[in-house]
C-alpha cells in the first residue's frame, strides 16, 4: 500500500483493527435488555454507566470505521474500480447514517436523567418513525457491506470466508435504540473477522517509522485532549 495515498498505513491498520473490536465489545456489553426502546431506556435508568459505555464503544466503532473502509476500497480499486466505488461510498454513507442515529440514541438517554423513563419513553414514542435526511441512507447502510464484500473478493483482497463474515454487516439493526440480538452479535462478530487480520496485515507491511512511540504517545495525547476540552462544552 502506498504511504501516500490517504488513509495510509497508520491510519487505515488501526482503523481496520480498533474499529471491530470497539463496536463488538460494544455491542456485548449491552446484551441482556430486551431489543427495543422502552427497554432501552429502562436499561439506562437502572445502568446508566454500562449502557453509556455499550453505546459509546458502538459509537467509536461506527466513527473509526471510516478509514477502513476507504482502505479497503483502495485495495478493490486497484483492479475492479466500480465495485471498489459503489462499495465504498454506500458502506461511508451508511456510517454516517449510524452514526445520526447514535446522537438520537445520546438526546434520548438524557431525557431519561432530565425526566425519568416513563416521561422520556412517551417523548421518543411520540417522535419514533419521524422523517429526516438520514433515512435515505437506509439502503447505503445495509447494502454497502454487501456491495463491498462482493467487491473484495473479486479483487482478491479478501478470502471468501472473509467477504462472507464482512457481508454479514448487513445484518446489523438499524435505528434508534437498538439493542443488542443474536444477529447485532454475528454483524459485529463477522465485521472483525473480516477486518482485523486484514488490519494486522497491513500494519505489519513495510518498515516501522523511525519515531513510532513518539507518535503514539503525540496521538494519545491529543485524544485526551480532544475529550477533556469536550467535557468543558
Amino acid at each position: 500500500m502506498n504511504e501516500t495515498h490517504f488513509p495510509g498505513r497508520w491510519l487505515g491498520g488501526t482503523s481496520l483493527v480498533l474499529g471491530p473490536i470497539a463496536l463488538l465489545s460494544g455491542v456485548l456489553l449491552r446484551v441482556g435488555p430486551e431489543f427495543f426502546f422502552p427497554e432501552q431506556l429502562r436499561a439506562y435508568a437502572d445502568r446508566p454507566a454500562l449502557m453509556t459505555a455499550a453505546y459509546s464503544l458502538v459509537l467509536a466503532g461506527y466513527v473509526l470505521l471510516w478509514p477502513a473502509v476507504i482502505m479497503l476500497a483502495q485495495r478493490i480499486g486497484s483492479t475492479r474500480p466500480t465495485w471498489a466505488l459503489w462499495g465504498g461510498g454506500l458502506a461511508v454513507f451508511g456510517l454516517f447514517a449510524r452514526t445520526f442515529y447514535a446522537g438520537v440514541d445520546h438526546l434520548a438517554f438524557q431525557l431519561v436523567e432530565l425526566q425519568g423513563p416513563a416521561s422520556a419513553t412517551r417523548s421518543v414514542a411520540d417522535a419514533y418513525g419521524a422523517w429526516h435526511l438520514m433515512s435515505a441512507f437506509s439502503v447505503a447502510v445495509m447494502a454497502g457491506w454487501v456491495v463491498l464484500a462482493v467487491g473484495a473478493v473479486r479483487a482478491g483482497a479478501l478470502r471468501l470466508v472473509q467477504a462472507i463474515a464482512l457481508a454479514c454487516m448487513a445484518l446489523m439493526p438499524l435505528g434508534v435504540l437498538k439493542g443488542t440480538t443474536p444477529l447485532s452479535v454475528v454483524a459485529a462478530l463477522g465485521l472483525a473477522v473480516a477486518l482485523v487480520p486484514l488490519g494486522v496485515g497491513v500494519l505489519r507491511e513495510g518498515p516501522r517509522p523511525r519515531r513510532l512511540f513518539a507518535g503514539v504517545a503525540g496521538m494519545l495525547l491529543l485524544v485526551a485532549a480532544a475529550v477533556f476540552v469536550g467535557m468543558l462544552g
